[in-house]
């Protein structure tokens, strides 16, 4: 089969988890035998072009604008979209599966796509098909509970308020159009979104979740000794990383870390992320008189990035904005680690609660600090969690399993 995949942020140069997941997905369906061509942007024109990565086939297209005129461009980006056309005229897929494109390839490709006599399928890796920026509309940061169900409705009064001149009030109704226009069937990568989706017209919706290749997260201990050694790293590490902004709950994880210092003197904060991202939270534990246990190791990834999950105890994921389904909870159960994770979003449908890890409000900062300390100070619990996650990310969310899921929605109207 021949497979055209569309995805803005694509490795070699990605920022999201979107993108590595995309190139996961698309380099396990080429080792099943379909042919795969990629179809991502780039912002210089030098980088623009053909080109190969770790065996996949890449067309770059250049495409750069104001991001305050998101709303307008990611609707329509003319000058992505004459060059897709020519691509897919050239290529002729069968089927085009489209993950981000929300930003610069924009929501017109999946018309393009669909012009050119393939079926199309869009994976949904967050809320950008319903709202503008991080979703938090729906949480109340006084309610400390973990509550059931969630009214993810959006108020376009509010969305109008919040982004001001960056608002087009018919940004939602159009891409809603598209989606029920040009594309056969949508994907959410958790029931949270697709909850969220139909909450907000959007329907044709299955849930398939994200996959790992979970033997491509086994590392020596050698080298994991080595990572240890180069950062000066002990048995009691919490593991925080991603792209560093406010609504990852970094604050929050800083202090949970002040109370879990009380009764794990040794306990140390590693961070993967750009330095300049990370600052603040340097400056805050300075203030709190804990700035000696944080380790920063700027943004790593490859065989260092492996290596940090292995040196970890346990894993923190507590973003204080609706969460698709975090890629570091997979991560973490393919390196046998418990994750302490969101209750906003998607993270309950992987973690199972006192089994895995454990599912939390972020704001509640006592209980936070509590499952952290109790994972670091009973260390055969921490290793029984870690077994039980790395057995349900084998079975339930390995990346041949959800290839295979894949395969069955190109080819069925009915799945």
């Amino acid at each position: 089969m021949k497979i055209l995949v569309l995805q803005d942020d694509f490795p070699p140069k990605h920022l999201g988890g979107a993108g590595a997941i995309a190139f996961s997905l698309a380099k396990e369906l080429q080792r099943r035998g379909h042919e795969i061509l990629v179809v991502t942007t780039v912002r210089d024109s030098a980088d623009a072009g053909a080109m190969e990565f770790e065996g996949l086939r890449l067309e770059r297209i250049a495409s750069s604008y104001d991001l305050r005129f998101k709303a307008y461009a990611g609707l329509w980006n003319p000058f992505a979209l004459g060059k897709l056309g020519r691509i897919l005229k050239e290529y002729k897929p069968d089927v085009v599966h489209a993950h981000n494109v929300h930003t610069y390839l924009s929501y017109f490709a999946l018309a393009a796509a669909k012009r050119s006599g393939a079926r199309v399928i869009l994976t949904c890796h967050d809320v950008q098909a319903f709202n503008y920026t991080k979703f938090t509309d729906f949480i109340d940061p006084t309610d400390l509970s973990i509550p059931k169900t969630f009214n993810y409705r959006v108020n376009a009064w509010r969305q109008l308020r919040a982004n001001r001149f960056r608002y087009n009030p018919l940004r939602n109704t159009m891409i809603r159009y598209v989606l029920h226009t040009y594309v056969d069937r949508i994907v959410a990568v958790s029931d949270a979104l697709r909850q969220a989706l139909e909450a907000n017209g959007i329907g044709n919706v299955r849930v398939i979740h994200n996959g790992i290749d979970v033997p491509s997260w086994h590392l020596p201990q050698t080298r994991i000794d080595a990572f240890k050694k180069k950062h000066n790293l002990g048995n009691s590490v919490i593991l925080f990383g991603g792209r560093l902004s406010g609504v990852k709950g970094k604050g929050k994880t800083v202090l949970a870390l002040e109370q879990v210092s009380k009764d794990a003197p040794d306990a140390q904060l590693m961070i993967i992320g750009k330095v300049e991202e990370c600052r603040h939270m340097l400056y805050q534990a300075e203030e709190l008189g804990i700035g000696e246990r944080l380790v920063f190791t700027d943004w790593i990834s490859g065989e260092e990035l492996r290596a940090a999950y292995h040196a970890s105890a346990v894993i923190v994921v507590p973003t204080l904005s609706f969460d698709s389904f975090p890629t570091m909870n997979l991560e973490a159960g393919a390196c046998s680690k418990p994750a302490i994770a969101t209750c906003f979003g998607g993270s309950r449908e992987l973690i199972l609660d006192g089994v895995t890890g454990y599912i939390i409000n972020p704001f509640d900062i006592p209980t936070f600090a509590q499952h952290i300390t109790r994972l670091l100070k009973d260390p055969e619990m921490s290793r029984a969690f870690g077994k039980a996650a790395y057995d349900r990310v084998s079975s339930v969310f390995s990346l041949e399993r959800k290839a295979e899921e894949y395969e069955r929605l190109y080819t069925s109207d009915h799945e």
